[in-house]
C-alpha cells in the first residue's frame, strides 16, 4: 500500500507534500518529484529543500512558488538520490 499523498501551500512560500518516493532533479527554479499519485514538477524562484525524508515520504520546500504540475510517468530511471547513492 502506498503512502497517502497530500500538498499543503502556504502563501506560496512554503509547500510540503507528503507521499514523495523520491526527488528526481533540482535546482533554485525547478524541483522534480516522484510521488505516490506520479510525477510532480515545482516550478518557482529560490527554491530550496528543507526537508526530506524518503523513509516518512516527506519534503518541505521554501522560495517563491509559481506552478504546481502533474506529469505523465514515462518510465523513470531512478531519481537523483538513487543515483547518488549507487
Amino acid at each position: 500500500m502506498s503512502a497517502p499523498h497530500r500538498v499543503t501551500l502556504e502563501e506560496r512560500r512554503h509547500l510540503t507534500v507528503s507521499g514523495v518516493e523520491d526527488v528526481e532533479r533540482f535546482d533554485e527554479n525547478t524541483i522534480v518529484l516522484l510521488t505516490t499519485q506520479g510525477s510532480m514538477t515545482v516550478s518557482g524562484e529560490n527554491l530550496h529543500i528543507e526537508k526530506l525524508s524518503l523513509d516518512g515520504g516527506d519534503l518541505k520546500v521554501e522560495g517563491e512558488i509559481e506552478s504546481l504540475v502533474y506529469e505523465e510517468d514515462t518510465g523513470r530511471q531512478g531519481g537523483f538520490f538513487a543515483r547518488l547513492m549507487r
